[in-house]
């Protein structure tokens, strides 16, 4: 798998999809990269969860703050980082992320080896994709173990709302 050809990605360049509790701006494919990485930038809404507590079976991932100030829970570790901080999450650690901040907050996701931003495309092609089957089977074929029991909790611990739930 080959590289692509150098580009500039602007500002408003890249598909977006809107989740509700975050968005995604896709910025580099894996195959663009030859596979060794991907990038795609979240905005995340004031004092929401992006998701419930997850690990990836086969990705790493690097979120560094360009805006506004996130909060993780990294196993059992909770952490804060603002803008110009980079939080790795190693793959098989559950974790968790979220808008900690009143105002905006986005990330830079980079995603390695890539692969996974195809998960996020295809929740956007297609919603259903995220309920009940559809969403297990989608987790399976990422690799993806979820804890939707930790919703409630960290939403409580947190101050915060997951608007896929309201």
């Amino acid at each position: 798998m080959e590289s692509a050809p150098p580009r500039i990605v602007g500002p408003e360049d890249g598909r977006f999809a809107d989740f509700g509790s975050f968005g995604v701006r896709f910025m580099v494919w894996g195959e663009e990269t030859g596979g060794g990485f991907s990038l795609v930038e979240h905005p995340i809404p004031p004092k929401t969860l992006v998701a419930p507590m997850h690990r990836h079976a086969n990705e790493d991932e690097y979120s560094y703050v360009v805006e506004g100030r996130m909060g993780a829970r990294l196993g059992e570790e909770v952490a804060y980082a603002d803008a110009g901080t980079l939080v790795f999450k190693p793959r098989g650690q559950w974790h968790t992320f979220w808008n900690a901040g009143d105002g905006p907050c986005r990330i830079l996701e980079i995603i390695s080896p890539a692969g996974f931003e195809h998960l996020f495309r295809e929740m956007a092609d297609d919603p259903e994709t995220m309920e009940g089957e559809a969403g297990a089977a989608l987790d399976a074929r990422y690799s993806l173990e979820v804890d939707p029991e930790s919703i409630p909790r960290l939403c409580e611990e947190h101050g915060l709302s997951f608007p896929v739930e309201e």
